[in-house]
């Protein structure tokens, strides 16, 4: 019996679902091995059936927070998708003010209170929450990390993500880096997976994917202080996906 799989979507833009979307023929090899029973984005069928549950966004209200909760108890395995999910993402920005000041800048003078719509705290991540256990980073995620993770998973295998920086990508696509060209990069403690897509077309490292689990962090400093990137500079890019990320 193939393993039943649900999506399910807090607080986030869907662009890491519409990436599995866009696996488009590669999408009938995933449904050979996987039974897809709910997918909100994709299909209009729903159950509370499933064995692996894929959950994209982070959680800022109490009712979220007990929906994920019950997808925990139905899950055998729960997969946090894309960097809303794994890290808290950008909504973890507004974490930088009381929830009272936040919801009055974006909803004014309207009569919310009481409502469990807008009953919000500060944002979490997945694992804030829940167990999970595994994850799929990025912002988007890369489909096609999600097409081998998905297999591993469906076969019973643990999958593996690197546990190296992107720089190792960027010497791999023979990119010159970037902060040659004046750019700011986390890449040197950003872990790598996405083929450094964003250096490879121009554009500094912004982190989505997380820290590695043990970033050579001075290393990194002493880049910064190579190219004459500010102290400010490199605290709005940490913080951009990693708020108060632990340790940093």
């Amino acid at each position: 019996m193939k393993p039943r799989v649900a999506f399910f979507d807090f607080a986030s833009c869907e662009g890491c679902q519409l990436n599995v979307i866009n696996l488009e023929e590669k999408i009938l090899d995933l449904i050979s091995i996987v039974d897809v029973v709910t997918f909100r984005e994709a299909m209009t069928e729903r159950t509370d059936e499933y064995d692996i549950a894929f959950i994209e966004g982070s959680i800022n209200r109490p009712m979220d927070e007990e929906k994920l909760k019950k997808i925990r108890a139905n899950a055998k395995v729960l997969v946090a998708l894309g960097a809303c999910a794994h890290t808290g993402g950008v909504n973890k920005l507004r974490n930088q003010w009381p929830v009272e000041n936040v919801k009055k800048e974006v909803y004014g003078d309207a009569d919310i209170e009481g409502n469990p719509l807008f009953d919000a705290f500060q944002t979490k991540a997945v694992d804030e929450c829940v167990k999970v256990d595994f994850y799929i980073p990025g912002c988007p995620i890369d489909r096609n990390e999600f097409a081998r993770m998905v297999t591993q998973i469906a076969m019973g295998r643990t999958p593996k993500l690197p546990t190296y920086p992107v720089c190792v990508e960027c010497k791999k696509n023979e990119n010159i880096c970037v902060f040659e060209y004046g750019e700011f990069c986390l890449g040197p403690i950003t872990r790598a997976g996405c083929d450094a897509i964003c250096p490879t077309n121009g554009e500094g490292c912004d982190g989505c994917r997380g820290y590695l689990d043990d970033p050579k962090m001075n290393a990194a400093k002493d880049v910064m202080l190579k190219y004459g990137i500010t102290l400010d500079m490199m605290m709005k890019k940490l913080n951009m996906y990693n708020y108060k990320k632990e340790g940093y």
